[in-house]
Order: C-alpha cells, then sequence, then structure tokens
C-alpha cells in the first residue's frame, strides 16, 4: 500500500468512527454481500473450510454461511474505525460484558485471557483495556504503515503489545507483575511449537503457547468471545470461568481442549469465525494440501 493509498484508508477509518454504529455496519454488511458475488481466493478459502469442517451441510447451505460471513468480515473492516478511533465512551456504549470472574479483582492471579479469531475480537481486548491494564499479544503484518498503525491503535488506552515472536521470558515476566495477558493461538502459524490437533475433525496446526504459557507463568487460562449482536446492537463480551486443571502437563492434550472449546463457540456463531484465513494450511505428513 503507497503513502497515498495508506493516507485514504486511514481517512476513512476515522470517518467511519464518527459516523453511527448502524450506518457503518449496515454498509459494511452490504459492501460483503456484493463482494462475495465475485469469485475470488478469500471465498475460495472460506468454502473450503467449511466444506472441511461441516460436511453434512448441503451446497445451498455453504452459500448461505460463507455470504453471511463475508457480510460479517467486510463490516468488521469498516467498524475497525469505530474500534481504532472511536473514544473509550463511545466503545464502551457498545459493548455487553458477561463475566463469570470478577475482571476489577486487584489480587487475581496470574491470567492469561485466551481469545479466539471472531470478526469482533478486536472489540473485546480494546474495551478491556479502557478500564484494566493489560498486554496483547500480536502478530506483525508484512505491511510496515498498516502493522504499526494497527499496534497503535489497539494499544491506545494503554495496553502493552507484545509481538508474538518476543521470548517467553518477557511474557512469563508480564503474567507474573501482575498484568493479564490476552493472546489467541487458534491460527495456523507454521509446525514450528504446533501440534496437529482436530478441529472439527479435521487435523489443524495450532500453537501450543497457551499451555506452555501457563505453566511458565502459573497463570490460569480464562476463555473469551466477543460476538456481534443482531439488529445493529454492538457487541457482547463473554468472559468465561478459568479452565480446571488446566495446564494439564500434556501440551497436545490441552490444545485439544482449546479447540474443543473453541467448535463450541463456533456452533453458536459459526458466520463469524475467520474462515478467510488458511486454518489447514500446513497438513500432516502425506496428507494432501487443501487450498
Amino acid at each position: 500500500m503507497d503513502r497515498i493509498g495508506f493516507a485514504l484508508m486511514v481517512a476513512l477509518l476515522r470517518l467511519f468512527a464518527v459516523l453511527p454504529y448502524g450506518l457503518v455496519a449496515r454498509l459494511g454488511s452490504a459492501l460483503g454481500a456484493a463482494l462475495y458475488r465475485i469469485p475470488s481466493r478469500r471465498k475460495h478459502i472460506v468454502l473450503v473450510n467449511l466444506r472441511l469442517c461441516f460436511p453434512t451441510k448441503t451446497e445451498r447451505e455453504y452459500d448461505e454461511l460463507a455470504r453471511n460471513h463475508f457480510r460479517h468480515v467486510v463490516r468488521s473492516y469498516l467498524e475497525r474505525g469505530i474500534q481504532w478511533f472511536g473514544s473509550a465512551q463511545s466503545m464502551k456504549g457498545l459493548v455487553e460484558i458477561d463475566s463469570a470472574i470478577d475482571l476489577h479483582d486487584k489480587n487475581a492471579p496470574p491470567t492469561i485471557f485466551m481469545g479466539f479469531h471472531f470478526v469482533a475480537i478486536e472489540v473485546g481486548c480494546i474495551v478491556y483495556s479502557t478500564s484494566q491494564p493489560a498486554a496483547s499479544l500480536y502478530t506483525r503484518m508484512s505491511n510496515v504503515r498498516m502493522c504499526d498503525l494497527a499496534k497503535r491503535q489497539r494499544g491506545r488506552f494503554g495496553a502493552e503489545m507484545i509481538e508474538r515472536s518476543t521470548s517467553a521470558r518477557k511474557i512469563v515476566a508480564t503474567l507474573r507483575s501482575g498484568k493479564p495477558v490476552m493472546l489467541a493461538a487458534d491460527m495456523d502459524h507454521g509446525i514450528d511449537n504446533s501440534v496437529f490437533v482436530p478441529f472439527f475433525g479435521v487435523p489443524a496446526c495450532t500453537l501450543t503457547s497457551v499451555a506452555r504459557l501457563a505453566r511458565l507463568g502459573r497463570a490460569r487460562v480464562v476463555p473469551f468471545v466477543t460476538e456481534v449482536l443482531p439488529d445493529y446492537r454492538g457487541y457482547k463480551l463473554t468472559v468465561f470461568a478459568p479452565l480446571e486443571d488446566f495446564p494439564s502437563g500434556s501440551d497436545t492434550v490441552d490444545t485439544r481442549r482449546m479447540n474443543a472449546f473453541l467448535e463450541t463457540q463456533v456452533l453458536k456463531n459459526p458466520d463469524q469465525y475467520y474462515w478467510v484465513h488458511r486454518r489447514f494450511k500446513h497438513r500432516p505428513a502425506g496428507v494432501a494440501g487443501v487450498y
């Protein structure tokens, strides 16, 4: 992205931050539906993922689910204007919070907030950081300008942004200092520090970082999910009770548990999970690629 294109994109995001949320959401949804009509690599990836994970659905059901997913994904790009440039007050006004733990407990043990790549994941992370100290792991993007912008805006309320590739020692020190760490480990980042465990019955290359960091930092693991509410009512952040007996001592067992928990949440809002990512990019030895 060149300098002019980047400047135009930032200007649009700033504009979306001051427009009514419902208008921005409806515009994104309509744009997503229109883009779905155009053959694209991302559309192909979405349909491959859906066919692998839900093999009993009909072609009509795949098409409907994929179209609704495109609506949510493109809508989330436009709503990033609100998330990255909106005020703390405007953000809080859009998010309902349902938590099984006390989010304001100053005596809480070291905590890993385990998120998942639903379309509204950023909303939950940013809203939490408006009232509580937190650190968040991120993956560096290839576009330097976009990466720097995302890092700056995601952390603008005080969240400490830590690159995923940093040393575990720094993350553990952050946990032991009393600052919770927010991370998501449900994407395919390569076979290093990963295991193949089922995701809807399909072997998925999955990071073991949650279990490893929990063990090293003696931290509890608290799952959270942010969903898009119907009728353009905003979002809901659900914070669950800490996982019991986690970590277990087996990274493979713990990572399988993470995927099993994720499956239960995907089934609640299947069109909101990030199917546009190549979740099965890496395959077990001898197994053919799918994309």
